[in-house]
């Protein structure tokens, strides 16, 4: 009898040292749906869909794919198979074209058996046509937006045919329009009978274009269900164990004197940002919106000294900064969470305790220069311990750690230099709603304490829900700066719109 589902797998465990990623895990998608995968940071998602696509071995269990009982010691076994996965984190080759990047190990050749450039790049051009993307396919992969490089991923995965896709956050560095463009495109392999697996941490996303969701928490299924028969705060509330009625804490703080000040800033870079000035408060979190394109990034890392700028002035605690670097932004008391975790962020083959304690090191020097390993490993370990990373111990590498641990990690170790204003770029993108209310506590809890955040979001309802005041760029220009009582998803979005 013909099974009903495209992809069974069944009894699925996976062990690593001292951690039982997945247990007995039975996971069944049907063809021609959109089956989403929930679950907090940890839960077994993406070690669940590594097992599926040959990443990892499993310890025990079944793949069935299209009825056919299967084993892929490979990602190119999975492909050959019809299985096509969509990572996070790109991975593909900078300084190749679009056209090398999707046809990767399976170029077409010609007669005499070299590759066929012609024929790659009118395969390309067709292939993007069919999804509407319209970048060139001779461009080099370094010189596209981070979303056109996603393109690129969902294009490749089109070309094998795949009759199962799996998108891990394929959103996350997309804008709104760019997200519809997905859906669309989404949609279109839907109706193909194409079985979408799609994981995200976007609730909005999940009631929008999935028709089924299956739950994991701590490497278990906790179930399968309808769309449409879940509510926000029921999912929510499979996902972490607990009520969460509250998606935000309350953030109260006493609002205080002006500590940073940003006077009239341009960036050395002539398509960056230009006299951009604001003010940031003590004890405040100062919120900064705005879509794809407004430079708020670039903003964020001019400000701490990692981008040259051409003018303006940044004003710490009154005193001019005349030099900008991050040594002297560090000394002065501001910290900087970047964007990109993965690749600016985290030193992914070094452990937790050098993560947590690279800018902070000069002050665990003893009396002849050497350093202090075992007050170095306390205090990381202490400042872990507070924040509730999870790790197995603090010599883990970062990269073993899930993406709400390694976040927690990052803001260790800014904590760990005792930061008066810290800059959170993206705090809470690709993470748990578990994770993300953890980290918004300790927002809170700093405001609290008179330290200041500013914090640039994407995400509508966390600049609403966490922000005192948002300022809001659109293409290197600030368009507008909203009070506590102004601050609205269509206020900020207006303003995000008024391109010049």
């Amino acid at each position: 009898m013909e099974s009903e589902f495209v992809l069974e797998m069944l009894d699925v465990t996976k062990k690593f040292p001292g951690v039982m990623a997945l247990s007995n895990v039975d996971f069944r998608v049907k063809p021609g749906t959109v089956h989403a995968l929930m679950g907090e940071n940890g839960a077994g998602k993406s070690t669940l869909m590594k097992c599926l696509f040959g990443i990892y071995r499993m310890d025990q269990g079944t793949i069935i794919v299209k009825g056919k009982k299967s084993y892929f010691s490979s990602a190119a076994d999975a492909m050959a198979a019809g299985v096509s996965m969509i990572h996070q984190e790109l991975s593909n080759v900078p300084q190749r074209s679009v056209s090398q990047n999707i046809w990767l190990g399976r170029e077409p050749l010609n007669k005499l058996h070299f590759i066929d450039h012609k024929k790659m790049t009118r395969d390309t051009s067709i292939l993007l046509k069919s999804l509407n993307f319209d970048f060139d396919p001779s461009a080099k992969m370094a010189d596209l937006s981070i979303s056109q490089q996603q393109g690129c991923e969902i294009a490749k995965a089109v070309s094998y045919n795949a009759s199962i896709v799996v998108m891990d956050e394929p959103t996350s560095s997309l804008t709104e329009n760019e997200v519809e463009h997905l859906f669309s495109i989404i949609r279109d392999l839907r109706s193909r009978g194409v079985a979408i697996i799609y994981i995200s941490h976007k609730m909005e996303e999940i009631f929008q274009i999935a028709d089924f969701v299956t739950v994991m928490r701590d490497g278990h299924i906790i179930g399968t269900y309808p769309v449409a028969e879940l509510s926000n705060d029921r999912l929510i509330s499979l996902m972490v164990g607990r009520d969460t009625s509250h998606r935000f804490p309350l953030v109260e703080s006493a609002i205080g004197d002006v500590c940073l000040e940003i006077k009239n800033l341009t960036s050395a870079n002539p398509r960056s940002f230009k006299n951009i000035s604001f003010e940031l408060h003590r004890g405040e979190i100062l919120g900064f919106g705005g879509l794809v394109g407004a430079q708020r990034t670039e903003l964020m890392e001019s400000i701490f000294g990692i981008r040259e700028v051409a003018d303006g002035e940044v004003i710490v605690r009154g005193v001019p900064l005349n030099k900008l670097t991050p040594q002297n932004t560090i000394r002065l008391g501001i910290g900087l969470v970047t964007e990109d975790r993965r690749n600016t962020g985290i030193f992914p083959l070094l452990n937790v305790t050098i993560n947590t304690t690279i800018p902070s090191m000069g002050k665990y020097k003893n009396k002849i220069g050497l350093l202090d390993h075992r007050r170095l490993i306390n205090d990381a370990h202490e400042q872990n311990r507070q924040l509730k990373t999870k790790a197995l111990s603090m010599e883990t590498l970062v990269q073993n750690l899930s993406g709400g641990n390694q976040q927690k990690v990052i803001l260790s170790r800014w904590l760990m230099t005792v930061p008066e204003i810290l800059i959170m770029d993206e705090p809470t993108r690709g993470i748990d709603v578990g994770t993300k209310y953890e980290i918004y506590t300790i927002m809170a809890e700093l405001v609290r304490m008179g330290k200041s955040i500013i914090m640039v979001s994407s995400e509508m309802p966390e600049l609403v829900g966490m922000s005192h005041r948002v300022v809001v760029l659109c293409e290197g220009r600030l368009t507008g700066i909203l009070s506590k009582e102004e601050i609205s998803q269509e206020a900020i979005m207006r303003y995000a719109t008024q391109f010049s």
